[in-house]
């Protein structure tokens, strides 16, 4: 079965999904926020669609290695996914993978409107296969993060 890496954001969340020998990572989407009805028919059909059997987030953290401000909403948002979801639910350090995703996007020479509607899911993707080469062994396994 696949795993999904996730790039919270507020506004938009940026998905990804394994192969299911959960060796390749291909960013998959953008999806923008809408209700809290839609964004469960999202997520629901997204576990379905790509028979998804876990979730990798993307925990910001400060360059110390603490949680920052952020990382509560990431928490908040991945006890949700959880809860809908039944599904694992890890955690993985995002430090620098928005910025690493944008020089990708420079490089391909895209258009600012491009890059923003790509930054995201490309952050998931870099996320998600980072995860997969650390052994799918998130910060959870490290700290009593889901606790």
């Amino acid at each position: 079965m696949k795993v999904a890496g996730i790039d919270y954001g507020e506004v938009r969340i940026g998905v990804a999904i394994s192969d299911p020998e959960r060796l390749i990572a291909f960013p998959l989407q953008t999806y923008v926020r809408s209700t809290p009805e839609r964004d469960a028919e999202f997520f629901l059909s997204l576990v379905k669609d790509e028979q998804i059997s876990q979730f990798v987030i993307g925990i910001p953290l400060h360059l110390s290695g603490d949680e920052s401000e952020e990382s509560a909403e990431v928490l908040l948002f991945g006890s949700w996914l959880g809860n809908l979801t039944g599904l694992k639910i890890d955690y993985f350090d995002e430090r620098f993978t928005s910025v690493e995703a944008e020089k990708i996007l420079r490089k391909a020479k895209l258009t600012d409107k491009k890059r923003k509607e790509r930054r995201d899911m490309i952050a998931a993707q870099l996320i998600l296969s980072a995860y997969l080469e650390a052994g799918c062994q998130g910060i959870s396994d490290y700290y009593d993060i889901n606790d």
